[in-house]
């Protein structure tokens, strides 16, 4: 470590240590720098007296807040278990007023953890989140809009009500060594928008890797999204693994690949909704999409009785929106029911199904062996 930087970490240490924010300001000439947040100091002060370039360092504790960032080239780093973020606890009412304390940033109004937000004409670009666990948040643990590039790693997202990590208006991505368990609907949600309809957007190849997803209602959501890579992740004991989702909305969602992931035993009973019916023993299901490649899974004993159980579905959306041109091949599905592979979509076009070691399918045929 060079000597400019030791004494610039030891600063920032010993200003944290005391009344972090309130006496560092960045310098636009400095060299990136570490701001070291001690418990019973805040990470949003620290965030927000960092410049592009500087990590935001958080040592092991409990911090009851959210956290907003709209700065590009900021790294918020914690110690994995030992961080833990967690909702900001309700403000006391006095006998004299009912009034509560009004709410630090719009990241805790909207019930998240950490927020990474952009705007439409100037996107938020190369967060790195690092080796935090966010916890009992109303909606996300974490949330991201209008980004590139953000990068999220070895990141616990728990008992969130909505998702433990998602993204909309975003592309280039990186999410990777995460676990995501017992939140309220996808461990990871990836999405177009979350606010309005329309066609699928590209996500400039995000990837989603190495992570591991269980007791969610869902493992990983792609909704009304293109060109994305889940590759290599663990998914269990949710109701669903992999749900890829799309509409009548032009561009269709898909051109996006499925690959080398092992989805166990996802047999978690969940009750229908306005917009998708019960889900229950779901390991990759296709709805609306177009041009996906499913290759070289391990789906096994994903059991239900809904129409959405069984190893691999396609399935019609729910708007009537047809699979198309969809390629699954490779796969090793066993122990699936009703089916290893079923196509429930007859009337979608270029689909194919090939080389995959499974017993049973929906129409029959189809198994390799």
């Amino acid at each position: 470590m060079r000597k400019k930087h030791i004494k610039c970490l030891v600063g920032i240490t010993l200003t944290t240590a005391t009344a972090l924010g309130a006496a560092v300001v960045p310098s636009s000439a400095a060299a990136p720098r570490d701001l070291v947040v001690h418990p019973g100091n805040s990470i949003q002060k620290a965030v927000n007296a960092a410049a592009p370039g500087d990590t935001v360092v958080v040592l092991p504790g409990t911090y009851r807040e959210s956290v907003l960032i709209t700065k590009p080239g900021l790294t918020l780093r914690g110690t994995g278990g030992r961080t833990v973020i967690m909702p900001a606890a309700a403000p006391a009412k006095t006998a004299k007023t009912t009034k509560t304390t009004k709410v630090a940033n719009t990241c805790a109004a909207d019930g998240n953890g950490i927020c990474v937000v952009g705007t439409k004409t100037r996107t938020v670009d190369g967060v790195h989140i690092r080796a935090l666990t966010l916890s009992g948040f109303k909606k996300s643990g974490i949330w991201a809009s209008w980004t590139d590039g953000l990068s999220v790693r070895r990141v616990t997202a728990k008992n969130n009500g909505t998702w433990g990590i998602a993204q909309e208006r975003s592309t280039g991505a990186d999410f990777r060594r995460n676990t995501a368990t017992a939140n309220g609907d996808a461990g990871i949600f990836i999405a177009n928008s979350v606010s309005e309809e329309g066609g699928a957007t590209d996500t400039g190849g995000t990837e989603i890797r190495e992570n591991t997803l269980s007791g969610n209602r869902i493992g990983v959501t792609a909704r009304r999204v293109r060109n994305l890579l889940i590759d290599d992740n663990h998914i269990s004991g949710n109701c669903s693994g992999v749900f890829v989702v799309g509409d009548e909305s032009k561009p269709a969602a898909g051109a996006m690949t499925i690959s080398g992931n092992r989805i166990i035993g996802n047999n978690k009973f969940c009750a229908a909704t306005p917009r998708l019916s019960a889900i229950q023993g779901s390991g990759i299901v296709l709805t609306g999409s177009e041009a996906t490649v499913v290759r070289s899974n391990v789906i096994r004993n994903n059991v239900g009785a809904t129409p959405l159980s069984g190893g691999i579905l396609l399935f019609k959306s729910f708007v009537g929106a047809l699979n198309t041109n969809n390629t699954i091949t490779e796969n090793h599905v066993q122990g699936n029911k009703p089916a290893d592979l079923a196509n429930r979509d007859t009337s979608g076009t270029g689909n194919t199904f090939t080389s995959n070691e499974c017993a049973t399918s929906a129409p029959g045929g189809m198994c390799a062996r």
